[in-house]
């Protein structure tokens, strides 16, 4: 799916409803059912009671009024009030209960829909965004619109067709003009839903940022900036902007809705005020009787609110439909990453992993990344990954993750390409800690386990994990130990609920270092995989703490396969090979000792340039202890 850029989508209004009712259907049959039957009362109901308050105002204007006539019409508006009175809570219950259960059904196909997409490009598109976020708004409203607008225009068309015929048995006439005055009101009604759903679509990037402004005016970790540089008045002006703007944009519109409603308003009250004028004058001249006089004022009064009601519902279905639009085409999307038409089973890695001819672009108009990059992994080596900013390292590591496939060349693992293969179980071999890892607001333990989630459960893993990382003692010293949520937005218990010592464990949040030390045990509850990559797994620490970090990786390392992405050169130099990537490309390959052999290599001159940065770092400590 691409970020089409379309303001006003054209869609089918019919595959909106079909797929509302269908979501409906699927999620709480009995419901639906039920709201159908309380909608057939609601529209035959007034019908009738207009009816049979014309049969008891006749009788009773008779010479000689017949009593049982009027005790079983009496009976009948009884039944029917009673009807209606009853149906009206039974409808808010059904409604309620469907309700509820379709935006669950809604929002787990969204979300399902979404983890469907298993590579990255889409994440990365601002309009892919902008859909989402109106399939989520939609999600949790539009299904429930579409199926309350369906309801109430078969209860509005039961009532218009009775109340019409009412009219067409009394003055023909008039019931054309009723029904010549609603089909304007249709135009009007179907054209502002059209402009409120294209107004949605193009106000979706504003209120994006808008919801971006106050996010880091409320985020923790952005709150440090936010204050010491003053940034707050700068992001809430910015936050208001998009605010105005969105807000001035509804307001021409609204403007646009109130010139049509008083105009549609006065066109029916002049309708009404016509049709009262013409029964009176009628039953003066004894052409219908007092009766028909009451039943007409009804069925007009009737055909007019139906009518309009009916518009508006078609016109609120239509706009819901085109906002519907996005959660559909978000839940049909193909996943970005191709399946394989025939996928092949992934052996263990028995001899290597081989980046072939391999180019690759973020974007058809952006530089090249990747620039013909050939790339062996042997298995049971490890790999070190080290270049500029900017030279391709971290892109190198995606696309062994198989985040993106690439625009030309392949990645083969043991000779298959990984296209072939099923995402999920290619990674399902892999373990990582990556540069950018996550902090989840979580506890402790879970933070550790959502390495591997057949073990999240599993304390001693998780410990044993934490161990390795270097991590396990300062988890320990944690007022609940690994039950500590890592948060300062959610509660981990409450006293009110006897877990005390959870309650007291609210709040705690990380250092850096050991946020990334958690990273780092996070990624080692998948030991023992056939792939470990570590890409910047200790820039976070100070030196004592990486050097300890780095021995530790180094022994478990030894004899599996392990990719390094690493700036510091110190961290490398004891892999079994070390590969320079610059400008996309392999530029130098080997060992440490080799690459540190050729002077004017970029390895040797990079490491050379660190290193006198250390030991300047050194003498100045020197001569500041003397």
């Amino acid at each position: 799916m691409s970020g089409d850029d379309v303001t006003e989508p054209k869609v089918s209004v019919v595959r909106g409803m079909k797929a509302a009712y269908a979501l409906a259907w699927r999620a709480c049959p009995g419901m639906v059912l039920l709201q159908v039957g309380m909608a057939v009362v609601g529209g035959v109901a007034p019908v009738a009671t207009a009816w049979l308050t014309k049969i008891a105002i006749d009788e009773l204007t008779t010479a000689r009024p017949h009593t049982g006539t009027l005790v079983w019409v009496a009976a009948g508006i009884g039944a029917l009030g009673i009807a209606m009175a009853a149906s009206g809570a039974v409808t808010t219950y059904a409604q309620g209960r469907a309700r509820r259960a379709l935006g669950l059904l809604s929002q787990d196909r969204l979300f399902t829909a979404v983890n469907r997409m298993k590579g990255l490009a889409r994440l990365e598109e601002p309009r892919f965004h902008d859909r989402l976020r109106l399939a989520q708004q939609s999600a949790e409203q539009a299904p429930d619109q579409l199926v309350q607008m369906g309801l109430s225009t078969l209860q509005g068309a039961l009532g218009v067709v009775g109340f019409l015929a009412a009219l067409i048995a009394i003055n023909p006439v008039m019931a054309a003009a009723a029904l010549a005055a609603a089909t304007p009101a249709m135009v009007a009604h179907l054209a502002l839903s059209k402009r409120r759903a294209g107004l949605m679509w193009r106000v979706s990037p504003g209120m994006r940022r808008k919801l971006f402004y106050q996010m880091l005016l409320t985020d923790l970790q952005a709150a440090k900036e936010v204050r010491l540089f003053g940034l707050g008045g700068f992001l809430h002006g910015r936050m208001l902007t998009e605010l105005r703007a969105a807000n001035d944009a509804e307001d021409r519109l609204e403007r646009s809705v109130v010139r049509v409603q008083v105009l549609l308003a006065v066109l029916g009250a002049l309708l009404a005020a016509g049709g009262l004028l013409w029964a009176v004058h009628a039953a003066a001249d004894k052409t219908i009787s007092i009766g028909d006089v009451s039943v007409f004022i009804g069925a007009l009064a009737g055909l007019q609110s139906g009518l309009g009601a009916l518009v508006l519902g078609i016109a609120m279905g239509h706009q819901s439909s085109l906002v519907f639009h996005h959660y559909l085409t978000v839940v049909g999307a193909d996943d970005d990453l191709a399946a394989p038409p025939q996928p092949r089973e992934l052996a263990p890695l028995a001899h290597a992993i081989e980046l072939r001819d391999v180019w690759f672009r973020y974007s058809e108009d952006a530089p090249w990344v990747l620039r013909g990059l050939d790339l062996t992994i042997p298995h049971g080596t490890s790999l070190a990954v080290v270049g500029l900013n900017g030279a391709g390292k971290s892109t190198l590591v995606k696309l062994l993750c198989r985040f993106y496939d690439p625009e030309r060349g392949a990645v083969l693992w043991d000779g298959v390409d990984i296209r072939d293969i099923p995402v999920e179980e290619l990674r399902q071999r892999i373990g990582a800690v990556f540069q950018d890892y996550m902090d989840y607001d979580l506890t402790a333990a879970e933070n550790i386990g959502l390495g591997d989630l057949d073990a999240i459960g599993d304390q001693d893993r998780i410990r044993a994990a934490a161990e390795r990382a270097g991590v396990h003692e300062t988890v320990e010293r944690l007022p609940a130990g690994y039950r500590t949520m890592l948060s300062r937005l959610f509660h981990a218990g409450d006293e009110e609920d006897g877990d005390e010592e959870a309650a007291q464990a609210n709040g705690v949040h990380l250092s850096g270092g050991q946020w990334q030390r958690l990273a780092l045990a996070r990624g080692l509850m998948r030991q023992g995989r056939d792939l470990m990559i570590l890409d910047e797994p200790s820039s976070g620490l100070d030196a004592e703490a990486e050097a300890a970090v780095h021995d530790r990786l180094r022994e478990l390392r030894a004899g599996s396969t392990s990719v390094l992405v690493s700036h510091r050169l110190s961290a490398v130099r004891h892999a079994d090979r070390i590969v320079v990537v610059q400008d996309g490309r392999i530029l130098e390959s080997g060992d440490h000792a080799s690459l540190l052999a050729a002077p004017d290599g970029v390895y040797a001159r990079l490491f050379r340039s660190q290193a006198e940065g250390y030991q300047e770092e050194s003498a100045g400590e020197t001569v500041t202890a003397g």
